[in-house]
């Protein structure tokens, strides 16, 4: 199956914690990071999670966000550090792909925040994404 979904990152299942509707999947990312997914109880039994299981996070570009910085006191969990390798002003958006660690994300933001943050390539980025942004597919 094709997606339109541009970041398809493997990774491996660490950990499940279950709750009445919705689950907590951690992942271990091929380069070593750790993410975390909240999905449905019911997918994480569809997709037969448990820590081992080779898995795809897929994330929307336009579900990461870029900060400059690691943030603190915040609620977002998934914060991966990067370097911007290309920035692609589209009228009012900007589509920017992030080099991190064994893998490349896509992100897309507005061109003021592209303006805003003074992203060009090579500056430090963080890509942060919500947990409850990130879907999971069987590998």
């Amino acid at each position: 199956m094709n997606l339109s979904i541009r970041n398809q990152l493997p990774g491996t299942v660490t950990a499940v914690l279950p709750g009445g509707v919705m689950a907590v999947v951690k992942v271990k990312l091929a380069g070593g990071q750790d993410i975390t997914a909240a999905i449905t109880a019911e997918a994480v039994d569809e997709l037969d999670l448990a820590p081992g299981a080779a898995v795809y996070v897929l994330i929307k570009s336009t579900e990461v966000a870029l900060a400059s910085a690691e943030m603190r006191g915040v609620s977002i969990r998934n914060q991966l550090p990067g370097t911007v390798d290309r920035v692609t002003p589209d009228g009012a958006v900007a589509p920017i792909r992030v080099t991190i660690v064994g893998a490349v994300l896509t992100s897309v933001i507005t061109r003021s925040a592209l303006e805003d943050l003074g992203l060009a390539p090579g500056a430090p980025v963080v890509a942060l994404i919500k947990s409850t942004e990130i879907s999971l597919a069987a590998a």
